[in-house]
């Protein structure tokens, strides 16, 4: 009988593997090679969901594969010893796996090489694992409410001060180069793809910024503390800056009353994400001033918080919104300013998450459902809570 041969992951198997094993076994005996633990942590920067005996296990148990094995190569050709002890007649590739190496390496042993076209089977819906895991993480982001900048030693050289972070429970797409630092949530997948450990929030985030800020990164930039401090720490925080990265003390709220209140009156905007190439830093001007009054507007913004003064947070809110733009002008470029004058008038306050230049509008208002039943395009938000 011929033998057909695949190879893949197959972390989180779904109807199109099996599929794509339907199509293949059409060809002969089926046998499939499964990349280790260790080869996907290695090539692709993250731990499995199961472990390969689970994978070995599940994938042999489908009905159109006659045997499976762990590949013993590495790398994106792991299978070269598995193909060398099977000898198959025939290797099938879906299209987006298809490479010139694998021709060569087929035609170099004689081996029948195939390209299927990735389809659903009938009457299902087309998946792919990297969709499921996006529907599946429970990765929070998080939204910068005030103090913004003053993360970077550049910024708070010239006065310390206090950066204001809620952690979101990922209810909404969260969109790449949008300011909800994509960034390091991306690099936290790859140790937890799903959710975060159970551990002391302020260390987890301690892990984070490190794990991201390698000593070894080329491009020289080191990012900011509050990225990794909003999406670890749950609830309202506020962390002191002052001429160092890693704040010098961290505060939280997690009263439920003033979560609820903050939810009730936060909304965000999708905008265009950051083009490609933007940078926001040309053009700035960080004086002492513009720093004091950043961390003056920050200090407010946690007082009205805490006083749930609507009024109190939106001037404060806004008014650390506008320091940032006088250090950094560049934060408002492109079509953003068509957004701010669209919406400036039904909003109380508003600010770009993160370092500006594209992505969400995030706006104080009235009342956050009422507000999102009149504009059916703005997401309303779900603070993470500490778990009970």
């Amino acid at each position: 009988m011929t033998k057909v041969f695949v190879s893949g992951c197959y972390d989180l198997l779904h109807s199109g593997h099996v599929e794509f094993f339907r199509q293949a076994a059409q060809y002969g005996d089926l046998y499939v090679g499964i990349g280790s633990d260790a080869t996907i942590l290695h090539y692709k920067g993250h731990r499995t969901l199961y472990h390969e005996q689970e994978r070995l296990f599940m994938v042999k148990s489908i009905r159109y594969v006659k045997d499976a094995f762990i590949n013993a190569g590495s790398g994106i050709m792991d299978f070269i010893p598995t193909v060398d002890f099977l000898k198959p007649d025939v290797l099938v590739v879906n299209w987006d796996g298809d490479s010139e190496e694998k021709r060569r390496f087929c035609e170099a042993r004689g081996i029948r090489y195939v390209v299927l076209e990735r389809t659903p089977h009938e009457g299902l819906e087309a998946h792919s694992s990297t969709s499921i895991k996006d529907q599946l993480c429970q990765i929070p982001t998080r939204l910068d409410l005030a103090g913004t900048w003053i993360d970077q030693p550049f910024v708070s050289c010239l006065a310390p001060g206090w950066a204001i972070t809620i952690s979101l429970e990922p209810t909404f797409e969260v969109r790449e180069r949008c300011g909800l630092s994509t960034s390091t949530r991306n690099m936290i997948k790859k140790i937890w793809p799903i959710q975060l450990p159970d551990m002391e929030p302020e260390l987890l985030a301690k892990l984070v910024f490190c794990f991201e800020n390698d000593p070894e990164r080329s491009d020289g930039i080191v990012s900011g503390a509050q990225d990794s401090i909003g999406i670890c720490v749950p609830g309202l925080a506020r962390h002191y800056y002052d001429k160092a990265y890693w704040p010098l003390k961290i505060e939280t709220c997690n009263d439920k009353d003033t979560l609820r209140w903050l939810e009730s009156h936060l909304v965000m905007i999708p905008m265009e994400p950051r083009k490609p190439g933007c940078s926001v830093v040309e053009g700035k001007d960080v004086t002492e001033a513009k720093v004091k009054a950043l961390s003056q507007a920050a200090d407010a913004c946690w007082e009205a918080i805490m006083r749930k003064d609507l009024e109190g947070f939106s001037k404060a809110y806004m008014a650390s919104f506008n320091a940032q733009v006088a250090m950094f002008p560049a934060m408002i470029q492109g079509s953003v300013q068509s957004y701010i004058d669209r919406y400036k008038d039904e909003v109380l306050a508003y600010k770009m998450p993160g370092a500006g230049g594209g992505g969400y509008l995030a706006c104080v208002v009235t009342d956050a459902p009422s507000f999102a039943l009149q504009h059916p395009e703005s997401i309303t938000l779900t603070i993470r809570t500490l778990a009970q």
